[in-house]
């Protein structure tokens, strides 16, 4: 094993570890914004490791798919963090085309939990599902745009070779680009993770939920490894986000690594602060939002055709 494959090893295990701890700084942001102490940032730990010795209850009527949702979810997402280049650091399991894997691992997390919650035979559930793929097929779209972006830019189709591929070249010539579909994915992770201002992890009203909504029937072990997934997913996204910014080759290996880490972090705060000057959106806007992140990948694009150098 080399020191990159090594660093990352480390890298991966530490995202595994850490991921629960993004919920806790972005409520604890939020905390210091409306001027409350706010909760530990390790509350979403005691949280998980408490529902694990619970019960889970499930209703006559439900099928397996109930029970194999959370599981299977979680699962595509830890398939997704064998292909996410930790720390700078290429994946050992990276190949040509993992990207759009990757893609549609989310989806297939995503696709898990809204079976389950048509299983249930809520209106609710049902009512929260119906928004959740609405939202997310727009949002899939966007996903797909920056995609398309990084494999102009670097013209490579592997995660590990896009996200890793460019360097400060990039922001030279071709900064107004960059900046362009950083704004975009940062707002295509805020509507992945169900976040304000497009959804609100924290409410309790049934009307107003997306995500929260589909997980009304859960509980015990179940409801730990849903809310395990989704620190994960949004981690993920986190670090895409802060891959996409960060030029590779800044650095030492372990350097980067560091750098990288500290970034996740920042996004967290980035997140919380978003929470915190911002109201969630009537449903009637996430739509425009979601698009608004499309154009901008697509104005990207267009910026790197025209103006930028392609590698």
């Amino acid at each position: 094993m080399n020191s990159q494959t090594g660093c990352w090893a480390v890298s991966a295990l530490l995202s595994l570890l850490l991921a629960p701890l993004l919920p806790g700084i972005i409520n604890r942001v939020k905390a210091f914004f409306a001027g409350r102490r706010g909760p530990s940032f390790f509350q979403l730990y005691y949280d998980i490791a408490k529902l694990l010795k619970k019960g889970c209850v499930y209703s006559s009527t439900a099928t397996p798919i109930l029970r194999l949702a959370p599981a299977a979810g979680l699962a595509a997402l830890l398939a997704g963090v064998l292909l996410m280049p930790f720390g700078m650091n290429s994946s050992p399991f990276a190949f040509t085309g993992d990207i759009l894997l990757f893609i549609y691992l989310l989806g297939f997390s995503r696709i898990s939990g809204v079976l389950a919650a048509l299983d249930t035979g809520s209106s609710f559930e049902g009512m929260g599902a119906s928004r959740e793929m609405q939202f997310s097929a727009l949002a899939e779209g966007a996903f797909l745009a920056v995609t398309g972006f990084l494999v102009i830019l670097t013209g490579k189709f592997s995660l590990t070779e896009t996200l890793n591929g460019f360097t400060f070249g990039a922001w030279s010539y071709s900064g107004t680009a960059m900046l362009l579909i950083a704004a975009a994915f940062f707002l295509v992770m805020l509507a992945e993770s169900c976040r304000v201002p497009f959804d609100d992890p924290e409410t309790h009203l049934e009307l107003t939920m997306i995500h929260e909504a589909m997980i009304l029937d859960y509980g015990g072990p179940d409801l730990a490894l849903i809310l395990y997934g989704a620190s994960l997913k949004l981690w993920l996204l986190a670090s895409f986000f802060v891959l996409l910014i960060l030029p590779c080759g800044m650095t030492s290996t372990w350097l980067n690594t560091a750098i990288y880490f500290v970034s996740v972090g920042f996004t967290a705060v980035m997140i919380g602060v978003v929470e915190s000057v911002m109201a969630r959106f009537r449903f009637l806007k996430v739509p425009q939002f979601i698009n608004a992140a499309t154009a901008l990948a697509v104005l990207a694009i267009i910026f790197m055709i025209v103006f930028g150098e392609v590698a």
